[in-house]
């Protein structure tokens, strides 16, 4: 092989490096225990996927810009607190809400994800208008979301029990099958097409990667920073509230402890499938494939028996490695 077919190698493997290593890790596991690559193993994993995966394309929005959401989390918790008691079935001993009518199905997943996109909302509006930055911005609403959803759980005659009883037709788009299909890969698959779109077709996406790159340059070159921000940041509480909504109706109930470092496992999906940590660079089939980069790693060693506190050593050090590398090419560019 000579240099020129080296070269173009090594540039394809540097390119696809996140494919490359969930070949590999696949493969390792497969090796380990053949029976990983069962349909029934392959399916589980896509199902645990496929919330997150909606969750980590909220992140990757808000890191594109430049910024850290550290509220998905919390938002995911409220709003499969707040989906969730709306949608109990009318003979459940103890319902939230005991005189509530029996709602439409849309209704309460639309008021959840109103809430989530108000939170993102609050979050752009703290950025953008105050400059404040986006860590502490989110760090602030995630503690005040948090309250916010114990006080609402606390609610009597709830009083802090578990949310169950749901209906039917909430918990089918978790756990459902349409045409042998889980009802909520096909939505995932959904809403990554619009998140793709977004990205690459519309003004917003072509502003919010400029945005990320440099944000004194945009200004400049016309595009309102603060207006983009807001409709960023609430585009992104819009998509973990669906993703609460999902999590609850997957599940069959809820609690305020929902979504508790989700917010961590998305940003780390995320930077591990190519979102730069100084923004402006990412993809959504690179934020999918980190995605199931973590999930394949969290079922996987579970499946083939390596111990809970040794997974989380492997994820941090992966996590570590990965922003490693992503600040070494930002600073071979500079």
């Amino acid at each position: 092989m000579n240099k020129l077919n080296v070269k173009i190698v090594i540039n394809f493997l540097f390119k696809n490096a996140i494919y490359v290593v969930l070949v590999i890790l696949v493969g390792i596991l497969a090796i380990l225990n053949p029976n990983f690559l069962s349909i029934n193993c392959l399916r589980d994993i896509l199902l645990q996927c496929s919330p997150r995966a909606i969750i980590a394309l909220g992140a990757a929005f808000v890191l594109i810009t430049g910024g850290t959401d550290l509220s998905a989390g919390r938002v995911v918790g409220l709003t499969a607190v707040l989906s969730a008691s709306m949608l109990q079935t009318a003979e459940y001993a103890r319902r939230f809400y005991p005189d509530l009518p029996q709602l439409p199905l849309w209704l309460p997943i639309l008021l959840a994800v109103l809430a989530g996109l108000t939170i993102g909302l609050i979050n752009g509006l703290i950025v953008s208008k105050f400059s404040v930055p986006p860590f502490i911005a989110t760090l602030g609403t995630m503690v005040i979301v948090l309250g916010i959803n114990t006080q609402y759980f606390d609610i009597h005659p709830n009083d802090s029990q578990p949310i169950a009883g749901l209906r039917k037709d909430f918990t089918y788009l978790g756990s459902g099958y349409f045409f042998n299909i889980p009802v909520i890969i096909i939505i995932a698959v959904i809403i990554s097409i619009i998140v793709w779109i977004i990205f690459n077709k519309t003004i917003i996406g072509k502003n919010m990667y400029a945005i990320g790159a440099n944000k004194e340059a945009a200004k400049v070159s016309g595009i309102n920073v603060g207006r983009n921000l807001l409709i960023i940041y609430a585009i992104a509480g819009a998509l973990y509230a669906i993703a609460g909504s999902l999590v609850a109706a997957r599940s069959g109930g809820a609690t305020n402890r929902y979504g508790e470092m989700y917010e961590l496992d998305a940003i780390a999906a995320c930077v591990v499938g190519g979102v730069s940590t100084t923004g402006g660079v990412g993809t959504v089939p690179g934020v999918l494939a980190g995605v199931v980069i973590f999930e394949v790693i969290n079922y996987g060693l579970t499946f083939i028996e390596v111990k809970p506190s040794w997974q989380l050593v492997i994820k941090g050090a992966i996590i570590v490695v990965a922003v490693a590398f992503d600040i070494r090419k930002y600073l071979a560019k500079k």
